[in-house]
């Protein structure tokens, strides 16, 4: 990555993410809709510069990370989780500080992703900058990696974060 790419982008999500009860509702986006965090994060900073993404543009967008996501960032993420309660000889003193080490090296791989979606995002601003409106740009999001529209416990994660984007 060269230096300074990827850094607007990274500041941004780190303020959202950091929002009170962002980083909860991501991580239960995450889990329970499938949604790749930093492409939702992504089209925060899209719509907080103007720039509505569709459903083909999400599909696109989401083309150019999803191996790194299912090869590098999920697998990593995976072995944090298992770390956390096992296998033998985990959970001790000694396996914490490697999951702390994957920890960082999860978070490394997403940086690197949001990079990539920087770039992106920097041609569709220079390609045309505003492109309207942009407020339904985490639902659209949301809705392309669930498969389905969110249903209600889905719609009030989506509130939370919308609401953190609003006041940010």
């Amino acid at each position: 990555m060269v230096a300074g790419v990827g850094q607007e982008l990274w500041d941004f999500a780190v303020r959202l993410y950091g929002a009170p009860g962002v980083g909860d509702a991501c991580l239960v986006l995450q889990d329970e809709s499938g949604v790749d965090v930093p492409v939702l994060l992504f089209s925060g900073w899209l719509a907080r510069n103007s720039v509505a993404l569709s459903p083909a543009d999400i599909a696109r967008i989401d083309g150019l990370v999803a191996d790194w996501r299912n090869e590098v960032v999920k697998p990593l993420r995976l072995v944090r989780r298992q770390l956390k309660s096992g296998p033998h000889p985990a959970p001790t003193k000694e396996t914490e500080m490697l999951r702390n080490g994957v920890k960082a090296a999860e978070l490394n791989s997403e940086k690197i992703e949001l990079a990539v979606l920087e770039a992106e995002g920097k041609a569709l601003l220079a390609a045309d900058g505003s492109t309207g409106d942009a407020t339904g740009n985490l639902r659209t999001v949301v809705t392309f990696f669930r498969g389905a529209e969110p249903d209600a416990r889905t719609a009030a994660m989506l509130a939370v974060i919308e609401n953190a984007l609003a006041a940010l």
